[in-house]
């Protein structure tokens, strides 16, 4: 009897909450103050989470969700939920012709004064070079999703956690008796943002469901289903529309122009549909609102499990190529922000580093995908009308930074929005290169758009016509991990001969009296955002010859040569375009060691460093993200190219998130796991958000992307011609193991360690050929229990013939 008027009690006590919240539902917007929180939830069951005990206080702790078009960023507030939206393809502005008539001649005369030694009048006469306009649009946010809840006042056990093992960000808590749950994704095959509030209770889910914009749009009702937000950026910008499905299971919903008002439901799942007019080669209509009515015509009214499994089984197919094992440390159960703090602290973490990685991995995953325009300074995620830097594409290391880590981390075809990008600036690229220097072929300079822009921006450090040679080399990147032919003939070969042929015309005779006299120079130059004192005490950063400009065509005619004997082996392919590359690869300058300081020259003089700890490290290109400069191979330019990171980190270089995470590289090339490890430590303490997003500050998301890589480099390498295992392991990774990474030559390397140590490895290539290894003491390779037979070419470094699709054993 007692046990029926307890269970009488709680059905009554449930109805009320119910009821109350249903009526509250429908009043004013919630007040995030008065939510009180108690209790302490446990750790979620998946190691690789980001999680918090307290919702985000702003954009930089929510915990982002995307499938490469669309994303999301997800506040988990109880009262007054925001989900902050983003459609990849909402830039403002639209496309112009923005070479400037004047360029050609300014270009000469700039020529002319910098071979002279006049700096100054060069930089007066550069202005002339600017494109018309020289500054790009910004891209922009799509709106916000708002879901209003009334009385949820005390709330228990409260949890918000990105897994990064389903990709769904999910906000659990408790009030009274109730219990709620609200999972948030992005489905790439569906397209469209998903999510999903529940209540353990039936009849307990109420809410207003509001979509919002700053300006430029407004939101009308769709019918009986939901909401539209629909805009324009301007008379002749794109045009963008979001639609808002809500179907809710039980309870009442009601549509009207104050919002979705769903009233006592069990469960609801909001679909949010979102496009732009923004048309590129493969679509077929340009309408915002008929291409979301086509997708959501698509999915029809499906369960919400459909929509769950579509997603997980899309998604964990990438994500799961690649595991990674560092062990575990005390803070392995502490929410994110502590982890981070206890990090600050001075605990050591490498399960943090594990995590990290695979966040990186999770981004690329999440803000380019076949199809999607590539990620930007900001990936996917922007709340601004203007962002910081336009979150545009920055040519002189950034938006090279965030695919660093697409090949070796497994997750190659996330690349090629980046390679269709790069196709896409041709046209433009090549009208550029006509009009501003005379030149064949295509240039891009240190930032563009989704409008084509190639022209000098922002200022004379813009004019930096080097951006397309340094970004087409990812194309051949592409062909050395995958042996992909096709892609090499068709997409890769063009692409890079196009840059190299601007290039060819752009390199010029350095004069008498310079300190490469009769070389090839490029001029004018820079090194990005860098500056110089000369002897006179003035102060430039308009030069000819940077080192960086030399290692970027370097790189670019040897990656183009290397294609051209792929393609051709008996000598009978593109002939001319081999011979104009090899003759000018003989005249190109060299690069330069300071007899005064021993380090690595990032100028074609020796000139002093007004600010000797300069964020941008760009001499050092030749030994990362380039392969000119080796420990084996160079000695003496590798030893020279340490004294500059050495010199440049004593100064206080490395402050910005990318530029720490492109010095975790640098140490992994040197073989110095230790160092890459302790500047990882300082990555994670000073350079990193809550929610783990890089800052520069603010959030630029190409330092995920470098740590991510520079974390793949210090446990595989294969830029110097051999598969080298374990090259920069630190001791603080003493025991670990790692499953999936990718190496050139079409190579999946798996390897688990012990002390220190090689255990065992497993090596499976794409293609046949011969694979050169190097491990850190001796090996046998074995492979079907057979012993295969290997070949020494140096100290811990072997070659053996390779079998597609055989794997082979590797141990001490």
């Amino acid at each position: 009897m007692k046990i029926r008027i307890y269970r009488v009690l709680i059905a009554a006590t449930l109805a009320f909450h119910a009821y109350s919240h249903t009526v509250l539902a429908e009043s004013a917007p919630a007040d995030t103050n008065t939510v009180q929180y108690s209790g302490q939830a446990a750790a979620p069951e998946s190691p690789l989470s980001i999680w918090f005990r307290q919702p985000a206080k702003d954009w930089n702790e929510a915990l982002p969700v995307g499938n490469g078009r669309l994303g999301a960023m997800v506040f988990g507030r109880v009262d007054d939920e925001r989900i902050q939206l983003n459609e990849d393809s909402l830039w403002a502005g639209h496309r112009i012709d923005t070479t400037n008539p004047q360029a050609l001649e300014a270009f000469k005369k700039v020529r002319q004064l910098l071979f002279e030694g006049k700096n100054n009048e060069a930089t007066k006469a550069a202005q002339n070079m600017m494109g018309v306009p020289e500054r790009v649009k910004s891209y922009q946010t799509l709106g916000d999703l708002r879901l209003v809840f009334k009385g949820l006042t005390n709330v228990i056990n409260y949890r918000r956690d990105l897994d990064l093992e389903t990709g769904i960000a999910r906000t659990t808590f408790q009030t009274g008796l109730r219990r709620f749950s609200r999972e948030v994704w992005v489905s790439a095959p569906d397209q469209v943002i998903i999510a999903r509030i529940s209540g353990e209770v039936p009849g307990t889910v109420s809410f207003i469901a509001n979509l919002s914009r700053s300006e430029n749009a407004k939101q009308e009702v769709w019918g009986d289903q939901g909401l539209i937000l629909k805009g324009q950026l301007g008379d002749q910008g794109l045009k963008f529309e979001a639609r808002l499905r809500v179907m809710a299971e039980g309870g009442r919903t009601t549509v009207s122009a104050d919002g979705v008002k769903v009233q006592a439901a069990d469960a609801v799942t909001l679909v949010i549909a979102a496009a732009t007019s923004y048309k590129n080669m493969n679509d077929t209509s340009a309408d915002p609102a008929e291409r979301c009515q086509r997708v959501l015509e698509a999915l029809g009214y499906r369960k919400f499990a459909d929509f769950k499994s579509a997603h997980l089984a899309d998604y964990q197919r990438l994500f799961g190529r690649v595991t990674l094992d560092l062990g575990r440390s005390p803070s392995d159960s502490l929410p994110t922000n502590e982890r981070l703090e206890a990090v600050r602290q001075g605990a050591e973490d490498p399960a943090l580093a594990a995590l990290y990685f695979q966040f990186g991995r999770y981004l690329l995953m999440s803000s380019s995908r076949p199809g999607s325009l590539p990620a930007n300074l900001q990936g996917l995620w922007n709340e601004h009308i203007e962002a910081p830097w336009n979150s545009d594409y920055h040519f002189n290391i950034n938006v090279q930074m965030n695919y660093w880590p697409a090949e070796v981390c497994n997750l190659s075809e996330c690349q090629l929005p980046f390679i269709d990008y790069l196709e896409s600036l041709v046209p433009s690229g090549e009208h550029t290169a006509k009009v501003h220097y005379g030149a064949r072929g295509w240039v891009v300079h240190h930032l563009s758009d989704i409008w084509g822009f190639t022209t000098p921006a922002d200022g004379v450090w813009g004019i930096w016509p080097v951006g397309g040679a340094w970004a087409s080399g990812h194309a051949f990147e592409h062909y050395r991990f995958t042996g992909d032919t096709t892609f090499l003939a068709r997409r890769a070969y063009p692409l890079m001969k196009g840059a190299a042929q601007f290039m060819l015309d752009f390199l010029v005779q350095a004069p008498a009296g310079s300190p490469v006299a009769g070389k090839l120079v490029t001029n004018p130059s820079h090194s990005p955002e860098n500056q110089f004192k000369k002897a006179d005490g003035t102060v430039s950063s308009f030069t000819y010859a940077a080192t960086m400009d030399l290692e970027i065509i370097r790189d670019l005619f040897v990656n183009c040569l290397e294609a051209n004997q792929i393609l051709g082996p008996d000598g009978k392919f593109d002939p001319e375009f081999r011979a104009q590359l090899t003759h000018a690869l003989s005249l190109l300058a060299p690069l330069q060691i300071s007899p005064k300081t021993g380090r690595l020259q990032e100028w074609v003089e020796d000139y002093d460093e007004p600010e000797p700890g300069h964020r941008h490290m760009s001499h050092l290109f030749g030994l990362h993200p380039g392969r000119q400069i080796t420990l084996r191979g160079t000695p003496e330019l590798a030893a020279a190219a340490r004294k500059s990171l050495e010199y440049r980190l004593s100064h206080g270089g490395g402050g910005t998130g990318w530029s720490r995470a492109w010095v975790v590289n640098f140490w992994a090339r040197f073989e110095d796991g230790d160092q890459a490890w302790k500047n990882l430590c300082h990555l994670f303490s000073h350079c990193t958000l809550p929610n783990l997003f890089d800052t520069h500050p603010p959030f630029q998301i190409d330092g995920n992307f470098a740590a991510t890589a520079g974390i793949a480099e210090m446990l595989l390498q294969s830029h110097a011609g051999e598969v080298s295992l374990l090259p920069a392991l630190p001791q603080a990774w003493a025991h670990g193991s790692v499953k999936g990474l990718r190496a050139r030559g079409g190579y999946e390397v798996s390897m688990d360690w012990d002390k220190g140590q090689l255990v065992t490895a497993e090596i499976k290539p794409n293609q046949d050929g011969r694979c050169v290894l190097r491990t850190r003491g001796p090996v046998k390779i074995t492979s079907g229990g057979g012993r295969i037979h290997t070949e020494d070419v140096g100290p811990n470094c072997v070659a053996f013939k390779t079998v597609q699709g055989i794997s082979y054993l590797v141990a001490p």
